[in-house]
């Protein structure tokens, strides 16, 4: 088997069993986007325990792409730090623009690394990660009084 194969095999499990389908209660972190270029759409849901990512789920509709990544991206996400889950995304959106990811393992989320070939395809892949970092940061930030 090739390591393309491999992938596509990744992906396609990720797609069709996607991990962490659901929702959180409405004390969690919600983040709903679109993707207006193909229709893609994602509510990802995250609760934040001692600035960690405790639980992750999302809901949504879109291609393979899209929600696998999704699936994956809440699959990495979980107990990391707010700090942690940021430099993941960061370091995913690197790999999706085909630029060197420094020193952060990725693992499965390679998978996703053949979609760089395709810009159109790229936003696809990005949207859960940015209903992440909106959500994280949003998370991050002090409490207004």
């Amino acid at each position: 088997m090739s390591l393309d194969e491999l992938y596509r095999r990744v992906i396609l499990d990720h797609y069709q069993k996607p991990r962490n389908w659901g929702r959180l209660d409405d004390d969690a972190v919600t983040v709903d986007l679109n993707n207006p270029t193909c229709g893609d759409r994602i509510s990802l849901q995250m609760r934040i325990e001692d600035g960690k990512v405790a639980d992750a789920r999302f809901t949504g509709e879109g291609c393979s792409i899209s929600l696998a990544s999704a699936s994956m991206m809440t699959e990495a996400i979980k107990g990391k730090s707010i700090d942690e889950a940021l430099a993941l995304a960061d370091a995913f959106s690197r790999l999706m623009q085909r630029q060197d990811v420094g020193d952060i393992d990725l693992g499965d989320l390679e998978a996703l690394q053949g979609v760089s070939k395709f810009p159109a395809r790229i936003k696809c892949a990005l949207l859960a990660w940015k209903a992440m970092q909106q959500g994280l940061r949003h998370a991050g930030q002090p409490a207004k009084e």
